[in-house]
């Protein structure tokens, strides 16, 4: 499970984050203040941060630092949204720079999107009570036995997981899975969900949601 470290002081915002991100199957803890997070980088491994630059005590540009020596990766979660602002914390050394206020699932595509790039997503995430999926290897299991899933296939039910009990809307599932933009037929995607949700055994779990689209109830 890969464990990742909010730097935020704005709780509302944290505690958001960090429900998210625990639905979706991190380990995460929440520092206020920038000497806290510094503190948690040198007696904690984390696979990444996620990092406000505005921070009392230590700002984001300095904990930075310690992340940078520490070789974990980092993603600027911060309301400084200019394009200097952008470019300046890129080139300090930041993986990403997301700027408030955001989406949860851009938020969770892109932290998925950095493990990845640096090569931290060698884990495993459960669907109780019978699924599995390495993230490594891109295999699904049902109790303990492999679920032959087309990408697409993967893709949405990597989707549903990290968003469990959210109603997911048919454009930005489309969005997301596709990468084009939706013009309004959802045939591709329902019949991508109703294939994907038989062979899993979700056709009570993954459910229609009217006029929006699908929620994985956990």
């Amino acid at each position: 499970m890969n464990r990742i470290l909010i730097a935020e002081d704005e709780a509302p915002i944290a505690n958001l984050v960090k429900t998210a991100l625990s639905d979706a199957g991190y380990a995460c803890v929440w520092a206020a203040d920038g000497n806290a997070a510094a503190d948690l980088l040198e007696t904690t491994p984390f696979d990444l941060v996620l990092l406000d630059i505005m921070l009392p005590k230590a700002n984001g540009y300095e904990v930075l630092d310690y992340c940078k020596a520490l070789d974990v990766p980092v993603i600027f979660l911060t309301a400084k949204g200019s394009v200097e602002d952008r470019v300046y914390g890129l080139h300090l050394g930041a993986e990403d720079y997301i700027t408030k206020p955001f989406e949860l699932m851009e938020l969770l595509a892109r932290v998925e999107t950095v493990l990845r790039r640096c090569g931290k997503t060698g884990r495993i995430l459960s669907l109780p009570p019978d699924i599995e999926i390495d993230t490594a290897s891109r295999k699904v299991t049902r109790n303990g036995v492999p679920v032959a899933l087309t990408a697409k296939e993967y893709d949405l039910l990597l989707l549903f997981v990290q968003n469990k009990n959210i109603a997911l809307y048919r454009d930005r599932i489309y969005e997301r899975v596709w990468g084009e933009e939706y013009l309004g037929d959802s045939r591709t995607v329902d019949l991508h969900i109703q294939r994907m949700r038989k062979k899993l055994g979700l056709e009570d779990r993954l459910v229609a949601v009217y006029k929006i689209g699908y929620r994985l109830e956990v």
